[in-house]
């Protein structure tokens, strides 16, 4: 059946990257298009990885859980359609404000507060996807349908984004998941990866978050 560690894993690296974002906007200088653009195309990135995880939810996840997960599944999946709508709200609002801000640094403001709000709907989400849905995906889907939400996530991005995608996710995996993801990527992908991936991603810290050793959720 599923190993859903790698879905912790996922989250963790969303809770630091989205809980960082609105200070991030908030910290740039009206005007200084320079740094927008480097905070606007790390949104970019974050809300393009939102959106395609959550799509593959949406297509896979929940109508396996709704055909085999019974009385169990149908308290709770509803509730994780109806997050995932208003996170899909706030994430379209801020994509609505990101170009301009982007391009003008102009805005900031009211960009910062819509990550705000898409962070509290996020967190409530991610907090609740644990401690019910993953549960349930253990016991109602296979190994061969959970890799099919992953590669779900993975087929929409672009393929020049992943490997930073994949050392964002690293920075605070666990080395046994980071190992047992890996064994299902093509060879080349399993070799790189672990030595490409760390780089990728602290040198794209250090241009956005002015680091390359940002804040942790993990301890």
């Amino acid at each position: 059946m599923a190993d859903v560690r790698d879905m912790y894993m996922a989250h963790t690296m969303l809770r630091r990257e989205f809980g960082l974002l609105p200070q991030l906007v908030r910290d740039v200088a009206p005007y200084d298009t320079k740094r927008s653009e480097v905070v606007g195309a790390h949104a970019e990135l974050l809300c393009g990885m939102l959106h395609f995880h959550h799509e593959g939810e949406d297509v896979i996840l929940w109508p396996l859980l709704h055909e085999r997960g019974g009385e169990e599944a149908e308290a709770i999946v509803p509730v994780m359609e109806e997050q995932h709508h208003a996170i899909e709200a706030a994430h379209a609002q801020a994509m609505r404000l990101l170009p301009e801000w982007r391009s003008a640094a102009r805005g900031g403001h009211e960009l910062a507060e819509v990550f705000d709000r898409l962070l509290a709907a996020l967190l409530e989400h991610m907090t609740m996807e644990e401690r019910r849905i993953l549960p349930l995906a253990e016991k109602y889907v296979t190994a061969a349908e959970w890799r099919q939400l992953g590669e779900h996530g993975t087929g929409e991005m672009p393929k020049k984004a992943l490997p930073l995608a994949f050392g964002m996710a690293m920075y605070e995996g666990d080395p046994e998941v980071i190992k047992a993801v890996l064994a299902e990527a093509p060879g080349p992908a399993r070799l790189i990866m672990p030595f490409l991936a760390p780089r990728l991603y602290a040198r794209h810290a250090k241009r956005v978050h002015g680091t390359a050793t940002p804040p942790r959720v993990i301890g």
